[in-house]
C-alpha cells in the first residue's frame, strides 16, 4: 500500500508541551480514538464523509470581509495578502477537504492528523512555520445542556485555521463580534493575537458552565438536607463524573498555557505573550473552582449517606421502643395463657376465678406501658424537641450561587456608639 504524499517542505519533529503524567482526554462518549495501527504517521482517518462548513473571516487595514465558502480552495486568494485570514471549519469529515487544506497552508501531516482525530488531549505543538493548539471547548446550549467538543487552532504568519468537532455550537461569538464591530485591538494585531483571542474565548466558556454546575450543586444540597431527601446518590455520582470531565479538559490546558509562558515561541510576539498570562490566570481560577465543586459533591455524598444512616437509626429506635413497650404486655398475656386448672390446686392461678381478674390484667398492661414511656422520656430517648424535623431548618436557608467571589456585608443591628463631646 502506497503511503500518502506529504507537502513538499522541510519539517522538523514537533516540540510537545504536554505532560504524560496527567489524565487522558475528555470525551462525551468516553471513547478511545480508533486508528489504523498499520497506517503510517500523519494518515487521515475520517469516519464521516460529510463536508464541513467552511467560514472565512479576512480583516486588515484595508477592510473586513466575512463569508461562507463552498469549498476550501476558495480561500487561496486571501492567503498571500497583508491581512489576517481566519478559516473556520465546523465539522470533521470529507477527507479530500482536509487533504487540500494541508496543501494550501502547508500543514505538517502530524499536525493535520491531530486536528482531525478525535478525541485528542489538550496540548501545544511547535512547528517550523506554525503553532498548533488542541483544546476542549465546553459550551452551554440554549436548552441548558452542556456540550463538549475538540477545538484545534493552527496559526502561522497571516492566517489562523480552526477545526471544530461540532457544526452548529461553539463559544466564539464574542470574538466574531469584536472583529465585525472593530472593538478592541484584534483588527490591529496579527494572527498570534487572534489565536490568543480564540483560546481565551474557549477558557472563558467554562465560566457559564461552572455557574450552571454551581446551581445544580445547590439544588442537590437542598434535596439532601430535606427531611425526606429528593436527591439520590446516582445524581451526585453523575455530578462528580461530569466535574471530573471538566477537570480533564482544563488541567492539561492550564499546563499548555504555563508552557507557553515559560518557553518562547517564534510565532508569538512578546507583545502578545502577556495576554496569554491573563488566560493562564483564568485557567487557574477555573481549575480551583472545579476542584472546589468536586469536594462539595464528595461532601454531599457523605452527607447523603450520613442522613440515610441517621434515618435508619431513627427507624430502629422506634421499632425498639415499640417492641420493649409490648414486652411486659406480652409477658402478662403469656402468663395467663398457660391455662393451668385452678380446680386441681389452689396455687394454679386462683385469680382466674376472680371477678376483677381480667380488668386487673388490663390495668397491669396499661401501667407497664405508661411507666416505660415515662422512663424513656426521663432518659431523653423519646420526645426530644427537634427530633421530628432535624434536617428541616438547614433546608430553609437562603441559596447563594456558587462560584461568585463578591460578598455583601450585612447591616449591623447594634445602635451606633454615642458621640463624645468635649
Amino acid at each position: 500500500m502506497a503511503e500518502p504524499e506529504s507537502p513538499e517542505y522541510d519539517a522538523e519533529p514537533p516540540t510537545s508541551a504536554e505532560d504524560d503524567d496527567d489524565v487522558g482526554p475528555i470525551s462525551r462518549t468516553f471513547a478511545v480514538p480508533v486508528e489504523d495501527v498499520t497506517a503510517p504517521p500523519g494518515t487521515l482517518n475520517l469516519a464521516s464523509e460529510e463536508r464541513p462548513r467552511i467560514f472565512l473571516v479576512d480583516y486588515g487595514s484595508s477592510g473586513f470581509k466575512e463569508k461562507e465558502l463552498s469549498k476550501i480552495e476558495d480561500c487561496a486568494p486571501y492567503i498571500d495578502n497583508d491581512s489576517v485570514t481566519w478559516i473556520d471549519l465546523r465539522g470533521i469529515g470529507h477527507t479530500p477537504t482536509f487533504e487540500q487544506l494541508g496543501k494550501i497552508f502547508k500543514i505538517h501531516p502530524l499536525a493535520l492528523e491531530d486536528m482531525t482525530n478525535v478525541p485528542q488531549r489538550p496540548k501545544a505543538e511547535l512547528y517550523p512555520q506554525q503553532q498548533l493548539f488542541i483544546s476542549t471547548m465546553v459550551t452551554l446550549c440554549d436548552k441548558g445542556e452542556i456540550q463538549t467538543e475538540q477545538f484545534a487552532i493552527l496559526f502561522g504568519k497571516g492566517f489562523v485555521v480552526t477545526v471544530q468537532e461540532e457544526r452548529d455550537v461553539d463559544c466564539l461569538d464574542p470574538v466574531r463580534a469584536r472583529i465585525r464591530n472593530n472593538r478592541g485591538i484584534v483588527r490591529k494585531m496579527g494572527s498570534d493575537y487572534l489565536a490568543y483571542a480564540l483560546l481565551d474565548a474557549v477558557v472563558d466558556g467554562f465560566y457559564p458552565v461552572l455557574e450552571r454546575y454551581g446551581e445544580r450543586l445547590d439544588e442537590l444540597e437542598l434535596g439532601v438536607l430535606k427531611a425526606n431527601p429528593t436527591t439520590s446518590s446516582k445524581e451526585i455520582f453523575a455530578m462528580k463524573r461530569e466535574l471530573l470531565h471538566l477537570r480533564r479538559a482544563i488541567w492539561p490546558l492550564r499546563d499548555v498555557l504555563a508552557q507557553l509562558l515559560r518557553d518562547e515561541s517564534p510565532h508569538i510576539k512578546d507583545e502578545t505573550r502577556r495576554y496569554y498570562r491573563d488566560t493562564y490566570d483564568h485557567a487557574v481560577q477555573i481549575m480551583d473552582m472545579v476542584e472546589t465543586f468536586r469536594e462539595i459533591a464528595s461532601s454531599l455524598m457523605d452527607l447523603l449517606m450520613t442522613g440515610a444512616s441517621n434515618r435508619l437509626n431513627e427507624v430502629m429506635k422506634v421499632l425498639t421502643i415499640v417492641s420493649t413497650i409490648f414486652l411486659p404486655m406480652t409477658f402478662v398475656a403469656g402468663v395467663y395463657g398457660m391455662n393451668f386448672n385452678p380446680d386441681v390446686s389452689a396455687l394454679n392461678m386462683p385469680e382466674l376465678n376472680w371477678s376483677w381478674g381480667y380488668p386487673f390484667s388490663l390495668l397491669v398492661m396499661i401501667a407497664s406501658v405508661l411507666s416505660l414511656l415515662m422512663f424513656y422520656r426521663a432518659r431523653g430517648w423519646i420526645g426530644q424537641p427537634g427530633d421530628k424535623a432535624a434536617w428541616s431548618p438547614a433546608a430553609k436557608r437562603p441559596v447563594r450561587k456558587r462560584g461568585t467571589t463578591s460578598r455583601t456585608r450585612r447591616p449591623s443591628s447594634r445602635p451606633p456608639p454615642p458621640r463624645q463631646t468635649s
